[in-house]
């Protein structure tokens, strides 16, 4: 099995993958982010030291540090018949066709661009807590982050109001202080894609709700400090259809009932992980049902973020459709062989045909 991690989960990932794929018999490589290549040498490490102790053969687990190249590579080998592959939707497309080419088998967990849906019915004490952490937390650098919050008209700008005030109470340093609210975005080309999203939300007829910007002084001479945005936008502006690795939040208005809602929702190329808060028992079977929410992940009275744990994580449309973790991610790290025995003396013939010699 190759594994294809990112760096926003440098462990976590390749350990649901790992952890099945080992249980299920199979070699392990693993190329991670080479972003976060410290974290997987030190898992490497530990290891290693478990399988010596359990006389286990080191190669069962094996670690590559390299680029994209790298990555095309383990794609175009025939030796590895499943690659998992975490990232970008770019970076998916192009292992999927690849490994496709040779008619191998691939996982691919890819973007999201998940929506919180408020509806009159919904409890705002619990949606502005979970909006808040879903559009934030670790700087919006999770696929499952929340990046759209589609709220009915008779209440958005209360939840908007809300929104503000709650930013204003955000703490962004070092995440290593229990204190902070935010920490830093992974590096400056980050920082630049941040930017470059908040200009395109502008010039596409945008209004900011939470200014954003570049933190500077001391504690921040990294320059990769930003503060969370909010963006009052349209669902078609081609910046809100685009996934942006950065703590933006777009606030979309519906009107009339959930299915409006709903279908502003499924209205964009990803399918991971959605959300729905209200009361309403209605609303929320609606969401959850055959015509709801088209995502992989469906929540109610819970964000977009964290809940997944145990669950059959992953995602629909250009989200890949592969699934880790959930009662039957162990499946893909197997081959299916079916087996007929004869015990009889005996060769019967399908069909009942009779074919004498």
């Amino acid at each position: 099995v190759g594994i294809i991690s990112a760096f926003n989960f440098p462990v976590a990932v390749w350990n649901w993958n790992t952890a099945l794929a080992w249980v299920c018999g199979d070699v392990c490589i693993w190329k991670p982010s080479e972003k976060t290549p410290l974290t997987a040498i030190a898992c490497q490490n530990i290891t290693q030291e478990v399988f010596a102790k359990n006389n286990v053969p080191e190669g069962v687990s094996s670690l590559v540090i390299g680029g994209a190249e790298l990555g095309k590579s383990m794609a175009n080998d025939k030796r590895i018949p499943l690659v998992s592959a975490t990232g970008s939707t770019r970076m998916g497309k192009s292992v999927g066709a690849a490994v496709g080419a040779r008619l191998g088998k691939s996982l691919l967990e890819l973007g999201g661009n998940n929506a919180i849906i408020v509806t009159p019915d919904a409890d705002l004490e619990m949606t502005i807590i979970g909006a808040v952490f879903g559009a934030v937390g670790t700087a919006g650098q999770r696929c499952t982050s929340t990046r759209r919050l589609i709220i009915h008209d008779s209440i958005y700008e209360e939840v908007k109001n809300k929104l503000a005030a709650a930013y204003t109470q955000l703490k962004i340093g070092n995440p290593l202080d229990e204190n902070m609210h935010v920490g830093p975005l992974i590096d400056r080309d980050a920082v630049k894609m941040y930017q470059d999203a908040m200009e395109k939300c502008l010039a596409e007829g945008g209004k900011c709700v939470v200014e954003g910007g570049v933190v500077s002084g001391e504690g921040y001479e990294s320059g990769c400090y930003v503060k969370p945005a909010i963006f009052e936008a349209e669902n078609g502006m081609q910046i809100v259809q685009h996934e942006t690795f950065a703590p933006i939040l777009y606030l979309l208005k519906y009107s009339g009932d959930v299915e409006n809602a709903i279908a502003i929702q499924n209205d964009v190329p990803q399918g991971l992980s959605s959300a729905i808060m209200t009361t309403n028992m209605r609303e929320s079977e609606k969401f959850l049902s055959c015509a709801g929410s088209d995502c992989g992940i469906a929540n109610v009275n819970i964000g977009t973020s964290g809940a997944e744990i145990g669950g059959a994580f992953g995602g629909e449309k250009e989200t890949g459709g592969g699934r880790e973790s959930g009662s039957d991610a162990w499946k893909i790290y197997m081959r299916r062989q079916t087996n007929t025995t004869n015990w009889s003396t005996e060769l019967p013939l399908a069909q009942g045909i009779k074919f004498d010699l």
